[in-house]
């Protein structure tokens, strides 16, 4: 039998970029990109029989990480069955027929891509949630103080930083910011 499987990724969150143009017995698509609760990609390795052909757009799609590609892989081989990866133009059998240079270039490109994704989904989901992101900005008060002090000259960046907590980076970079907005005030 023939099965596709698809689920939102970051070049296409909606899934309608994947396997598009072939047919399949079955076709199992996964609600969410994020790396847990993958209910539809353990339902559809549950049922994969000897001989059956799964295809997918790309190893991003069905996998979140080396780690997982390799059982997967391994699980393919044990039980007999040809994955396809679309995108890659590859089987996992020529996967395991390539040179040392040729595997060792390409997992370090996939883990670039696993890393890619993951860190996107991760961050939309805390967002969703209502989660900040990023660093947390410096109280108005902490930089005002760091800003008379630098402007005092009378005291040393290590002076600011012990007083106000703000780094020498993080210091010139409020300090940019404020010289960019004195300098759109006065256009």
């Amino acid at each position: 039998m023939k099965y596709g499987y698809i689920r939102p990724i970051v070049q296409d969150q909606q899934c309608t970029h994947q396997l598009n143009e072939l047919f399949f017995d079955t076709l199992f698509k996964e609600a969410h990109g994020l790396a847990k609760k993958r209910t539809e990609l353990e339902q559809l390795l549950m049922t994969v029989q000897k001989d059956d052909e799964l295809f997918v757009q790309n190893i991003a799609v069905l996998a979140d990480s080396l780690q997982q590609l390799l059982d997967i892989l391994r699980l393919a081989e044990r039980d007999q069955i040809t994955i396809h990866f679309v995108d890659e133009q590859l089987t996992n059998q020529t996967i395991q027929k390539a040179s040392l240079l040729q595997s060792a270039t390409f997992f370090a490109d996939l883990q670039s891509k696993f890393l890619s994704h993951s860190s996107t989904f991760t961050l939309q989901a805390a967002k969703q949630q209502g989660k900040s992101i990023g660093r947390p900005r410096k109280t108005d008060a902490n930089l005002e103080l760091a800003f008379s002090m630098y402007d005092s000259k009378t005291y040393t960046l290590y002076d600011i930083k012990e007083v106000t907590g703000i780094s020498k980076s993080t210091l010139y970079r409020y300090l940019d910011d404020r010289s960019t907005l004195l300098s759109d005030d006065k256009e």
